[in-house]
């Protein structure tokens, strides 16, 4: 079941320009943004408990978006 809802990710189209925008479109996006942000998760998981720490903190997240750079995505 997705975690994220499809009217902010609307939204972010029409702030972006977008006059009308599909639902395929919007879940879309939907995926490819969950998809990156469980590999950041992730990877920040790994970082804390590298560090011996439970919490994981906003330095986790700014790190392991830099180890990661760039996130293939699944063509499904």
């Amino acid at each position: 079941m997705p975690e994220i809802p499809l009217a902010p990710l609307d939204r972010i189209f029409h702030k972006a320009g977008a006059e009308r925008v599909s639902e395929d479109a919007t879940q879309a996006l939907r995926d490819i943004l969950e998809y990156i942000a469980f590999d950041i998760a992730s990877k920040s998981i790994e970082l804390a408990r590298h560090a011996g720490r439970k919490t994981v903190t906003a330095d986790d997240v700014k790190t392991a978006i830099r180890i990661i750079k760039c996130v293939p995505v699944p063509m499904s």
